[in-house]
C-alpha cells in the first residue's frame, strides 16, 4: 500500500518550479528546487498527516495539474510528453506550498505545526530554505516567492490552510 508522499511532493514541487522558474543558472535552479521541495513537503504532510491519508491519495490519485495550469496560464505550453508527471500534482498541496512560499510568517507557523506531529519517513529535519531563506535563496526564487505572482494559485485553497493551522481568519490578507 502507498504510504509515501514523495511522488506527489516531487511532482508538485516540479510544477512550482516550471510555473515560477529560477533565474541565474544551475545553482539558482537547485536553490529554487530546494525551496519548492521544502514547501511542497510541508504542504503535503499537513494535507495528508497520517499513513492512511497518504495511502488513500496514492490509491485515488492526487487529481493532476489541470486547474493549476489553467489558473496560472501554464496550460498553453503543456504537451502530451508532460502529461505523466502532471497526474501526480496535487492542487491543494501546490496551493498551500504557494501560500508558504509567499508568506514567511505562515511558513513558520506551518513548519511549527508540522513539528508538533510526529515526523514521518522522509521528512527533512529542517526547513531553513523555506522559513529563513538567505539572499541567494531569495534571488534564485524571485518568481517562486513573489506574492503577487503566486496569488492566483495560493488563493485557491488558502482558507483551508489557515483552518488547518488553526488561524481561521487571523492571517487572511
Amino acid at each position: 500500500m502507498f504510504a509515501d508522499l514523495s511522488p506527489l511532493t516531487a511532482a508538485s514541487a516540479h510544477w512550482l518550479t516550471r510555473a515560477y522558474p529560477a533565474s541565474g543558472g544551475a545553482l539558482a535552479d537547485a536553490l529554487c528546487e530546494a525551496q519548492a521541495r521544502q514547501a511542497a513537503t510541508v504542504a503535503a504532510r499537513l494535507r495528508y498527516p497520517t499513513a492512511t491519508d497518504a495511502a488513500l491519495v496514492g490509491m485515488a490519485g492526487p487529481g493532476g495539474s489541470g486547474r493549476l495550469d489553467w489558473v496560472s496560464g501554464a496550460d498553453a505550453g503543456v504537451s502530451l510528453d508532460d502529461h505523466a508527471w502532471r497526474t501526480w500534482v496535487d492542487e491543494v498541496v501546490v496551493s498551500w506550498a504557494a501560500c508558504l512560499l509567499g508568506d514567511p510568517e505562515l511558513a513558520a507557523a506551518a513548519v511549527a505545526a508540522l513539528a508538533e506531529d510526529e515526523p514521518g519517513p522522509g521528512t527533512p529535519p529542517g526547513f531553513r530554505r523555506l522559513v529563513a531563506p538567505d539572499d541567494r535563496d531569495l534571488g534564485a526564487a524571485a518568481l517562486l516567492r513573489h506574492p503577487d505572482l503566486l496569488a492566483p494559485v495560493a488563493g485557491l485553497h488558502r482558507a483551508r490552510l489557515l483552518d488547518r493551522l488553526g488561524h481561521g481568519r487571523a492571517l487572511v490578507a
